[in-house]
This record gives structure tokens, C-alpha cells and sequence, in this order.
């Protein structure tokens, strides 16, 4: 598939899709003509770089990090390493702080709100 289909069909522009494949993290076929040609199968691998970066990893870590997923007919990957263990380990625990920022920031404002509003009790949204 060309590259406009591929962008309509994962929901990522088609300069996001020329990122990917510079990074190595998008593979694409050329026509005679030069145009990129997307296998099926980079439907599934975009909407998992999408996932990868929403879960604040960057290209070079999703780039390591491919490799090691299940392919897209659910079996294992054999390429994960220690090392890769570790630093993915690492990420999750990054990501738990953030969480524990985000839950603490939230539960000021609900106080900051709830005294503004003249409410001043414990009203908290969760």
C-alpha cells in the first residue's frame, strides 16, 4: 500500500510515517517509481510505535524494542535481551512516578477547586 493509504488507515501523517522509516523503526518497498510501498503488516507495526511513544518511549528505545514483540500472529519474539529486560523494567517504574505525580497533582487541584468553590470539604473527583 502507498504511503497515503498506510497514514488514512493508522491515523498518522505521512510525515510521521517517513520519521518512522528514517529511525529504522518502518520498513517500506519502492516501486519503480520511487514511491514507498507498505506492507500489510505495517498497519499493526505503526499502531505499535504509536502505542510505544504514547507510553513516553523514544525512537531509539522503540527502535531496540521492536524486534523483541510478539509477532502479529501472537507468538514470541527470540530477540529480547537482559539488557532489554532491564531497561524496560526501568521505563515501567518511570512511568509509575509519573502516574503517582499525576494522581498527588490532581488531588491539589481538587483542594484548590473545592476551596475556591467555596466547598472546602473533601469533594475529590476520582
Amino acid at each position: 500500500m502507498r504511503i497515503g493509504e498506510l497514514a488514512k488507515r493508522t491515523g498518522v501523517s505521512e510525515r510521521s510515517l517517513r520519521y518512522y522509516e528514517q529511525q529504522g523503526l518502518l520498513m517500506a518497498d519502492r516501486t519503480p517509481g520511487g514511491h514507498r510501498d507498505y506492507s500489510e503488516g505495517a498497519v499493526d507495526r505503526v499502531i505499535r510505535i504509536q502505542e510505544l511513544f504514547a507510553a513516553g518511549l523514544n525512537s531509539t528505545k522503540i527502535t531496540h524494542l521492536l524486534p523483541c514483540m510478539r509477532d502479529t500472529d501472537g507468538g514470541p519474539s527470540e530477540f529480547a535481551t537482559p539488557q532489554l529486560v532491564a531497561d524496560l523494567t526501568t521505563e515501567r517504574a518511570r512511568v509509575d512516578r509519573m502516574i503517582t505525580d499525576l494522581i498527588r497533582a490532581r488531588e491539589v487541584l481538587d483542594e484548590v477547586i473545592d476551596t475556591a468553590s467555596g466547598r472546602g470539604g473533601s469533594s475529590a473527583m476520582p
